[in-house]
């Protein structure tokens, strides 16, 4: 039989268990439902804004944010065309040759300040690199800043994506007399190719949300962008110019460009989770 004590301490452990178990469905539920109310008050807002012409027309008009819009696409994608490649071969460095030695260690150290960088400091360097040398403000500026907030998240995310990949395969392929720069391209990366198609998703969904470096590099603009090296604009820029402005039309299409930047995210994020789900169900 049980002793008086034994019942004692099972039932105070079945309080606490019960009572933590409870603390933390609170603390879930507290995130979930700010997150839901955000998201909700964004809806109702932004929806009411929505029309044909806010996608057709240009923010010179009064009308539309289609300026903000394709300057979004168009940085990210200037961004990307430089940040993935490099953050992603800089990863798999530091996977497959900087896991021992000094020099890995440095590269590891510095592009983890890199990522924990505050997004305005990456835009008074690109201000001070390109802007001040070019004497104007532009596109490829703007894209400068958001590649280097890229490339930190991408490398750390490829490098433990790639630390994933059993050492078996490695060696296997090395005992047959493959090359190591075959065994990287063929087999670690087609082993990881998930888990970095989620990192870069992540990336960009991060730096298409970016104000701060584009309002010092691409400043922003009410015309049609016509050169990469004239000012472009973009949607988080046109969020701050127009909830900061005194007009309450303006307010609306300020909460419209916060719904669609906020889809946008959203989509990245989701494309990023089919893409691990489906590396999963064929594995």
């Amino acid at each position: 039989m049980s002793s008086p004590r034994f019942k004692r301490v099972r039932g105070s452990r079945y309080w606490v268990n019960h009572i933590m178990h409870a603390l933390c469905m609170l603390a879930t539920l507290a995130g979930i439902s700010s997150l839901f109310l955000i998201l909700g008050f964004l809806v109702i807002q932004g929806v009411g804004a929505f029309n044909w012409d806010l996608f057709t027309q240009p923010e010179s008009s009064g009308l539309g944010i289609s300026n903000g819009i394709i300057g979004t696409i168009e940085l990210v994608a200037l961004a990307s065309l430089l940040g993935v490649p490099i953050g992603v071969m800089s990863g798999l460095f530091l996977s497959e040759y900087g896991r021992r030695g000094r020099f890995g260690n440095i590269l590891r150290f510095f592009t983890d300040i890199l990522n924990s960088t505050p997004s305005i400091v990456v835009g008074v360097f690109g201000f001070a690199f390109i802007v001040v040398n070019t004497h104007h403000f532009s596109a490829l500026a703007g894209a400068f800043t958001l590649m280097v907030l890229m490339i930190p998240i991408i490398t750390r995310s490829t490098e433990e994506i790639a630390l994933l990949v059993p050492n078996s395969l490695r060696e296997a392929a090395l005992a047959l007399g493959v090359r190591q720069w075959k065994v990287i391209l063929f087999i670690v990366m087609k082993t990881a190719r998930a888990g970095i198609i989620t990192g870069i998703l992540l990336s960009v969904a991060r730096v298409a949300g970016e104000t701060a470096p584009l309002v010092l590099t691409a400043l922003g603009n009410l015309w049609p962008n016509r050169s990469l090296t004239e000012p472009i604009a973009a949607l988080p820029l046109e969020i701050y110019n127009f909830a900061t402005g005194p007009d309450p039309k303006l307010w609306s299409q300020a909460w419209a460009a916060c719904l669609i930047l906020v889809l946008f995210v959203t989509l990245t994020s989701l494309l990023a989770r089919l893409s691990t789900r489906r590396s999963t169900l064929r594995k």
